[in-house]
């Protein structure tokens, strides 16, 4: 399952990446840019067709999360996947930007 994957977070001034190394040398990674100080838009969301299924996706997406928690930042959802997430998760309205 998921638990075995580390989820690391790369950040660069415009923007980053939530990302975990696969073990056959691909990633699974969840982008996004900073469109405004304090707000991040999350843009994308993919997993290699091998590793799906296995959670990576909500990982990644509970990665941001929580770092959005712990630090105050807003989240604009651009990418279908954790749009769909946030419907699913009413708890994490405050975090909408």
């Amino acid at each position: 399952m998921s638990d075995e994957f580390v989820v690391k977070r790369e950040d660069t001034a415009s923007g980053g990446r939530y990302v975990v190394y696969l073990p056959d040398g691909s990633e699974a990674e969840m982008t996004y840019r900073r469109s405004a100080p304090g707000v991040l838009s999350i843009d994308h969301t993919g997993v290699p067709d091998a590793f799906r299924n296995r959670g990576l996706a909500i990982q990644l997406v509970n990665a941001g999360i929580a770092d959005a928690q712990a630090e105050g930042t807003k989240i604009v959802p651009l990418c279908s996947y954790v749009a769909a997430q946030f419907r699913r998760h009413p708890e994490w309205a405050p975090l909408l930007a």
